[in-house]
């Protein structure tokens, strides 16, 4: 009998990511969102996580074998961040808890257990890298420990099993995605190249000179099905990237050949993107226009504030994944390959000229 997943989410960049890898390992998915989008193998849930009454009345009668949390609501400040996302997954599981909660759940969180929520993102004392799991909580409120929590105390309630999985920044598609930087690269690539105008790394000397790392969106859900099937994974905390490293110097100048770019130096100044592509909505729009594309709107594409707090870093950041190693996950992507595939399937869907 094929087991259920619930992928919470599913129209999100891990999300869909998940729902896909899930579908061809013969798992029944049911992908919930807001507004749910068609993919094939996934039957649609249409629900809000901020809505208790109606979220239980969407899930009622559900029991998945597995239920993959890869959704999260920007709010204005952290303390605002930790109440809607707290309750988001407070109210997932408690709607779920009729039919049984699941035997596994698996939410999806980030580096800033290690960094810090946006406010303090990279500032103050940080633990030393590479970040490991076995590093403590900084003294800092942060939204994704309350959702930490949440399934913690859920958990030991209700009797299930869970792995908390921390990607580093996320390559893959979504439309509408709050923190997309390979789409954000694609679309200002696609800009620079129909203008003429620069195409220039935005972040610090720092990142561009420092080695980092990142996360394929497939990998990552190839990691939580993993975690599902493997008795030592339970009730576990996961670092999960790529597995290379590299120096933006070097991957800046990879972006730069796939669309047909030199790259313009740098000379070690931050120039955020929000700032380079402050005008662009309309410039987009008349691109999107002569080229037929798909999506004339760019803030449903770009997100430059995120990419800019990634690449304006003032430190290194690489991910330790010797704990998935030790238990028998050794899957690999090459990260320039991982944007190369990104940037394939945007030009597919009409995404990008």
């Amino acid at each position: 009998m094929a087991r259920t997943a619930l992928v919470v989410g599913s129209s999100g960049i891990v999300g869909s990511a998940a729902a896909d890898v899930l579908a061809a390992a013969g798992w029944h998915v049911l992908g919930l969102a807001r507004q749910p989008s068609a993919r094939p193998g996934v039957t649609p849930v249409a629900a809000d996580l901020q809505k208790p009454a109606a979220l239980a009345t969407a899930l009622a009668g559900l029991a998945p074998d597995a239920v993959f949390i890869a959704t999260w609501s920007r709010q204005a400040t952290e303390a605002e961040n930790i109440r809607a996302n707290a309750a988001m997954v407070r109210n997932l599981l408690d709607a779920l808890r009729p039919a049984g909660s699941g035997r596994h759940v698996a939410p999806v969180t980030g580096l800033k257990p290690y960094l810090g929520p946006f406010e303090a993102y990279g500032q103050g004392m940080l633990p030393q890298t590479p970040f490991r799991e076995d590093q403590g909580r900084l003294d800092v409120e942060n939204f994704y420990y309350a959702q930490e929590d949440e399934v913690f105390a859920a958990a030991a309630r209700d009797g299930f099993g869970w792995s908390v999985h921390r990607p580093h920044t996320i390559i893959g598609k979504a439309v509408g995605n709050a923190m997309n930087m390979g789409t954000t690269l694609a679309v200002h690539a696609s800009l620079c190249r129909e203008t003429g105008r620069p195409f220039r790394f935005p972040g610090s000397a720092v990142q561009w000179k420092g080695l980092t790392d990142m996360t394929d969106a497939h990998l990552l859900a190839r990691h939580m099905l993993w975690a599902t099937a493997t008795p030592a994974a339970r009730n576990q905390a996961f670092n999960v990237v790529n597995g290379d490293v590299f120096r933006w110097e070097w991957m800046w100048g990879r972006i730069a050949q796939w669309f047909g770019l030199q790259p313009a130096a740098f000379d070690g100044t931050v120039l955020p993107l929000e700032t380079q592509m402050a005008g662009d909505a309309g410039l987009w729009r008349d691109l999107a226009a002569r080229h037929g594309l798909a999506e004339p709107d760019l803030s449903r594409l770009a997100s430059p504030w995120h990419t800019d707090a990634d690449l304006g870093r003032p430190i290194e950041v690489v991910t330790d994944m010797g704990k998935s190693r030790r238990l028998g996950f050794t899957d690999y992507q090459p990260t320039d390959d991982a944007f190369f595939a990104l940037f394939e399937a945007l030009r597919a869907d009409r995404l990008i000229p």
